[in-house]
């Protein structure tokens, strides 16, 4: 990576384009990194109109906060859905309901999301009943993760699968 800038202008960063079927599509600049920010992340993000830019999910241990800057759409948070459009600050608390956004718009919704980088997350998806867990050990989990894994859980007892004989 090249040395970290003191100043980014959003309007030169280079987006990167993530697409998962015809329903998920988003660009991203992972904005944290490029300033030399490992604790704290800042993400530019932009969904095209009638996309849905990630899986229903909840993070665990980061807290994250959105602003908008251009567009309008939908915040499915929890079992509600909320109208965003610009200047809206929106919040989604570690391990509070689950959050998405959804392009209902004519033109590109842009916001900006911010997190606290921890050296841990587990991010539930309670559409599909995936988990995802990141560790960075010697670092952040997003950056330089010394453990990613991923599953469908079941419940299960605590000594569950122990040999207790």
């Amino acid at each position: 990576m090249s040395a970290p800038k003191t100043i980014i202008n959003l309007q030169d960063v280079s987006l990167e384009r993530e697409q998962a079927g015809s329903r998920f599509e988003m660009s991203t600049s992972i904005l944290g990194v490029q300033l030399g920010l490992f604790g704290l992340g800042a993400t530019l993000h932009e969904v095209p109109p009638g996309k849905t830019a990630s899986p229903f999910h909840r993070h665990h241990t980061c807290d994250e906060m959105f602003l908008v800057l251009s567009g309008t759409g939908i915040y499915r948070y929890g079992d509600t859905r909320l109208p965003v459009r610009p200047w809206d600050c929106i919040g989604a608390p570690a391990a509070g309901e689950a959050h998405q956004f959804i392009n209902t718009g004519e033109v590109p919704l842009r916001y900006l999301g911010f997190a606290n980088n921890t050296n841990a997350d587990v991010v539930e998806y309670p559409d599909s009943g995936r988990v995802r867990i990141d560790v960075g050990a010697t670092g952040h989990h997003r950056e330089n993760a010394t453990f990613r894994a991923g599953t469908r859980l079941v419940p299960m007892s605590y000594w569950e699968g122990e040999k207790t004989d």
